[in-house]
């Protein structure tokens, strides 16, 4: 700097004036200042685990109101389930009939979709669900399968089993690892060795619930839809939508009121297949009758259709 332009400045001020130096390390502090929030978001990207996102899946995010669908019991207008299942494979909570009951069912393979139903329906981690399957083929590949004949005097339950399904039954099963384990209960101490490995199967003889698993991948996770009182079904699928639409559902597919009979409960994973509970399927011969108060009963009778 010039001695005319110090005296400019004024005095001593310019003896203070930064170098050439310095000026160019202050002239580049700004630069520096709007790399460093570039710099913080990719440090917090790379702490994510890669194998959590690998498992993640797909949170649905609900806009607007229920969505109320009215489609004819007989399925001739099954067209209209369209939205209803590709919600549903957003991860969409919502209420479908069946041929028994109704039922809150979600896609058994996202992870918050199945948190929210139990949320909806109240139901603990640790309890097992029931799920609705599109054909033998699902009960397969989701569960252990039905008792085979052995050759040494054990009946071939598979073969009776195959002539009431598609029917009113819910088979217990002993659960494989395809199934999600938040499926069948997470577990405890004291269900561990129950809840946790069993699952109720489904096959709905129903056209407007076979409509819909027949365009999804995988079972969709299934509970009745219950009243205030304890073995009280709601059948109106208006009241349901009062009910539960505020607690939470996406959708309603109403296809008439129904009738109150559940599902037949039979028990598959003993040395032979127990009756749990009487509903709309008739008990076979090959079906055994008994009384249990067990946990599990208790359990499977509470949230299955």
């Amino acid at each position: 700097m010039t001695t005319a332009a110090a005296k400019l400045h004024g005095g001593d001020m310019a003896m203070r004036l930064p170098s050439p130096i310095t000026n160019r390390r202050l002239s580049t502090l700004p630069r520096m200042a709007s790399f460093a929030p570039r710099r913080h978001i990719v440090a917090l990207a790379a702490k994510r685990s890669p194998k959590r996102l690998k498992y993640s899946t797909p949170r649905f995010t609900k806009e607007g109101e229920l969505v109320y669908i009215e489609v004819d019991p007989c399925g001739v207008d099954a067209w209209k389930l369209q939205p209803v299942i590709d919600l549903l494979k957003q991860g969409a909570v919502g209420v479908i009939p069946t041929d028994t009951v109704y039922a809150i069912v979600c896609d058994c393979k996202n992870h918050s979709a199945v948190e929210r139903l139990r949320r909806i329906k109240k139901i603990e981690s640790s309890k097992p669900l029931s799920i609705l399957c599109r054909s033998l083929r699902d009960i397969d590949t989701f569960t252990m399968g039905f008792p085979r004949g052995d050759g040494h005097g054990h009946a071939n339950i598979f073969r009776a089993v195959k002539q009431c399904l598609p029917g009113p039954y819910t088979f217990i099963l002993t659960a494989s690892k395809e199934l999600p384990k938040q499926c069948v209960g997470f577990g405890t101490t004291n269900v561990k060795y129950a809840s946790r490995k069993n699952v109720g199967v489904r096959i709905s003889d129903d056209a407007l619930c076979q409509a819909i698993l027949q365009e999804m991948d995988a079972p969709l996770i299934c509970t009745s839809v219950k009243g205030p009182k304890e073995n009280e079904w709601m059948i109106d699928p208006t009241a349901i939508g009062d009910i539960y639409g505020p607690e939470g559902l996406d959708f309603l597919v109403d296809g008439g009121v129904r009738v109150a009979e559940p599902s037949t409960i039979v028990d598959m994973t003993g040395p032979y297949p127990k009756v749990i509970r009487e509903g709309k399927g008739p008990i076979l011969p090959w079906m055994v009758v008994e009384d249990d108060e067990s946990p599990l009963r208790h359990d499977l009778i509470a949230s299955g259709t």
